[in-house]
């Protein structure tokens, strides 16, 4: 992973992740493992925001406005789900976020039997 942009910090947060996942578990809505993994986030030293506002333009206009779960240093999304796997439309929701925003790395972390997570790329022509 050492290659990959911002390596150092999708892996300390997939160590979250997974340390949250260890101590919960399973079977609880999205908002727990939000609070919780942000806990954990911020007690290694990560600087991140929660429900982070994203606004969508088209044509110079805006058209909407959307909430990341989490935002980790300015360089990383986060999108979490407790779902029983991870599914096109979850990655497809994570890439959207990342089209509109200068973010270019997004993890999709799945709390649900088994722990998943995908990581996604979009490299914005904006910046």
């Amino acid at each position: 992973m050492s290659n990959l942009l911002h390596s150092e910090i999708t892996g300390t947060i997939l160590e979250c992740f997974f340390k949250v996942y260890n101590t919960l578990g399973s079977g609880f809505l999205e908002k727990v493992y939000e609070r919780a993994l942000l806990i954990e986030l911020q007690s290694v030293g990560l600087n991140c925001s929660a429900q982070f506002p994203i606004k969508v333009y088209y044509d110079q206009e805006e058209v909407g406005e959307y909430y990341a779960d989490i935002i980790v240093e300015d360089k990383v999304i986060i999108e979490l789900k407790a779902a029983e796997g991870i599914r096109e439309e979850h990655e497809c929701q994570l890439i959207n976020y990342l089209k509109a925003t200068d973010i270019e790395v997004g993890l999709l972390l799945n709390f649900g039997k088994k722990p998943q997570y995908k990581r996604k790329i979009f490299s914005n022509s904006r910046n």
